[in-house]
This record gives structure tokens, sequence and C-alpha cells, in this order.
């Protein structure tokens, strides 16, 4: 989905949202610090295996993922990231780790970490590493529809 789609999949909901521009960056701290964002406000999509189903956890930039505690969230037997062989197929219209946070557009479940409900305000890769989408939680939360879990660790990663 380009980033085009995404935004007409927006208009057709009436959810308002703004989009910038920033200089090409890879990491979601490093996006997060580039657009002068808050690392709880940018959000990263993190592509994860669970019961070997693929599925996207979203996460504040400024976390990690714990696997332990996501397959304890999500009852599964095994939870670990995904290869990238298992989803580069599916988001073959963005590039590669600029995934926006909408896997139910996918076909994919969506797990989001249960911190993003304390902001008012997120902002996500919208299919490049240039571009960023600034929006309503709420709005995001009922487009889509992720499972609310606690699945991050305490440890902050550091801006790239």
């Amino acid at each position: 989905m380009p980033m085009a789609s995404l935004l007409d999949f927006l208009d057709k909901y009436g959810v308002r949202y703004t989009v910038t521009t920033h200089p090409p960056a890879y990491t979601a701290q490093g996006i997060a610090a580039l657009s002068h964002t808050p690392g709880r406000q940018m959000v990263k999509s993190v592509v994860v295996s669970i019961d070997g189903e693929v599925a996207l956890a979203v996460l504040p930039a400024s976390a990690q993922v714990d696997l332990d505690l996501l397959k304890k969230a999500t009852r599964a037997n095994t939870a670990r990231l995904a290869a990238e062989e298992e989803f580069r197929d599916i988001f073959c219209e963005c590039e590669l780790g600029a995934m926006p946070p909408f896997g139910n557009l996918y076909g994919m479940n969506v797990i989001a970490d249960e911190s993003l409900a304390n902001n008012k305000e997120i902002a996500f890769n919208a299919c490049s590493h240039r571009d960023l989408i600034h929006m309503e939680w709420e709005d995001f939360r009922a487009l889509a529809r992720p499972k609310m879990a606690k699945f991050t660790s305490s440890r902050m990663v550091q801006a790239a």
C-alpha cells in the first residue's frame, strides 16, 4: 500500500491527520529525533510471528518488544520476531522497515502496547523512510482495532 492508498483510507473515514517529511532515517528513534516527535508518540511497527502467524506489534519508538510478555499477552505457545522473508511480500509497496501500523489493511492482526493509549497523538512511517503521518491515537485505535496488551520492556533504546 503506497502512501496515497493509506491517505485514501484515512480520508474515507474522515480522519484528521498531517503528513510531514524529514531527511531519510531508518530507526524509529532516529525519526523521532529528526522530526522532533517524543519517542513515546513515535510508533514503530514490528512484524512478529505468533504461533506461526505473522502479526504487527505496534509500540513506542522508545521501547522494545519483550517476546516473553508478548507470548503471555497473546496466550501463544511461541512468539518471535518474524524473518524478512515472512513479510517482504505483504508490504511490497512499502520501503523495508517503513510499514504503517495498520496491519489490518494487510490481513494481519495488530497488537498495540497499552502504553500508547496514554498519547493524544501518534506519528508513524507512511510507507517510506521520509514521510510521517501524525494523527490522534483514538482515531488509530478505531480504525486498526488492535488488541491492547503490555508487551514492551522497560529498557529504552538509544536514538540512532
